[in-house]
């Protein structure tokens, strides 16, 4: 039996409303197709456009096997490369973010252009043709300020996310933010045990308390369409007669999700208190209660926008048992720390839900480990999320490795 029928029989044997079993949050052969049959050939969010304003500033992120660099061309546009260098292969830019004039490799300086040509490499000869030798671009396409790349040789349709989404991201004019705080987290777990994780809220009651002084978890809209519950479709009216589009959109094949859905009563932020965390606010309307509008897409962010800030996550794998989980606070650009925000009050419910999690993840990976794991079911009140990830997962690995395959249970 090849690898990939392996893999293929692994996913093919779990049953519909239950976990995946062990072997693909651990094995090794499952870890590598799943690098090759989603991570690299699926957009990656990347990290944001007011992250690189001026030209020659970049930041670096590692996709499964591909090491990218994200540049402010000098013309302002932003470009994505493989970050390696053409000669040896040697990372360019070595930093998690800097700024450049131009791209000198550190081992033998060849040197690039912003817009990644190849200016200069020394010994190499008459006959050498720098033109054979730029870096190699990454598909790059940016929505509302969310930077993705694809590291494919031909990338997915992109337009029809970039449509489904704007208009629910727009209103919060992020083009006018900056990263106020950033956390990076290594969480000693599966990238897919991760994201179970933040699908469902059924742990919050005794994991999440800063978290639910604001958050009210809404299982309508964990994995299917949220109509049936009449108080939810109000408050969906509510905020759309101000102008901010909040009823659930779902891609087709699941694996996108965009909803907006009511705080705790009196709470408009995530903070201990439930009050604004900065003055000021990222929208313009004069809604006061516009709780927290929610978007996905897998396999590597999920977001939340309040009034007065808004959060990015980021997953990437870093093996079949680590993942990097990437935080970032955007606040108003014009906000001064100290005067209208404090980094601690703006980040304490996260930090804390973040830890949180990171044990909860940790301690499921040593459990679906065990020889003695067998996948157990979910619950079809309070999982539809987490269910309609592993089916987004299942039925797009199952369809790489063998061809189309039905999802068997949440749509």
């Amino acid at each position: 039996m090849n690898n990939n029928e392996s893999v293929f029989d692994l996913i093919a044997q779990r049953k519909p409303w239950h976990s995946l079993p062990g072997a693909l949050y651990s094995s090794e052969s499952v870890y590598r197709q799943d690098l090759e049959q989603i991570w690299h050939k699926e957009w990656i969010f990347a990290g944001h456009t007011f992250e690189i304003t001026k030209p020659g500033q970049y930041f670096t992120l590692q996709i499964g096997d591909y090491p990218v660099a994200v540049v402010r061309g000098k013309d302002g546009e932003v470009r994505a490369f493989h970050n390696a260098c053409r000669h040896r292969g040697a990372k360019i830019c070595e930093a998690d973010h800097g700024k450049v004039a131009k791209m000198v490799c550190p081992y033998h300086k060849w040197t690039y252009e912003l817009d990644g040509n190849l200016l200069f490499a020394g010994n190499m000869g008459q006959d050498f043709d720098k033109s054979q030798y730029n870096l190699k671009s990454v598909h790059c396409e940016i929505v509302d300020t969310y930077i993705y790349v694809c590291v494919a040789a031909k990338a997915p349709e992109f337009d029809g996310f970039r449509k489904a989404v704007s208009p629910f991201i727009a209103p919060h004019y992020l083009e006018n933010c900056k990263v106020a705080f950033e956390s990076n987290i290594i969480e000693k777990g599966n990238w897919k045990l991760v994201f179970e994780n933040n699908r469902e809220c059924y742990h919050c009651d005794g994991s999440h308390p800063e978290l639910l002084h604001s958050f009210v978890d809404n299982f309508s809209v964990g994995g299917i369409s949220g109509e049936d519950d009449p108080e939810l479709s109000a408050y969906w009216a509510k905020c759309e007669k101000a102008g901010l589009p909040s009823r659930l959109v779902m891609d087709i094949n699941g694996q996108f999700r965009m909803t907006r859905i009511p705080l705790s009563s009196g709470a408009v932020s995530y903070t201990m208190d439930g009050k604004p965390a900065v003055a000021g606010r990222l929208d313009k309307t004069t809604e006061a209660d516009i709780g927290a509008l929610l978007y996905f897409h897998y396999p590597s962010t999920w977001n939340h926008f309040l009034g007065d800030h808004a959060l990015s996550f980021r997953v990437l794998p870093i093996s079949a048992t680590q993942t990097l989980v990437t935080t970032k606070w955007l606040v108003p650009n014009t906000a001064v720390e100290g005067i209208d925000y404090d980094i601690e009050r703006l980040t304490k419910v996260w930090i804390a839900t973040n830890d949180q999690d990171r044990t909860l993840v940790e301690g499921t990976q040593r459990g679906v480990t065990s020889p003695s794991y067998e996948p157990g079911p979910y619950s079809e009140t309070a999982e539809t999320g987490v269910c309609q990830f592993d089916d987004w997962y299942c039925a797009t690995m199952l369809d790489r490795l063998k061809g189309p395959i039905a999802l068997k249970s949440v749509g």
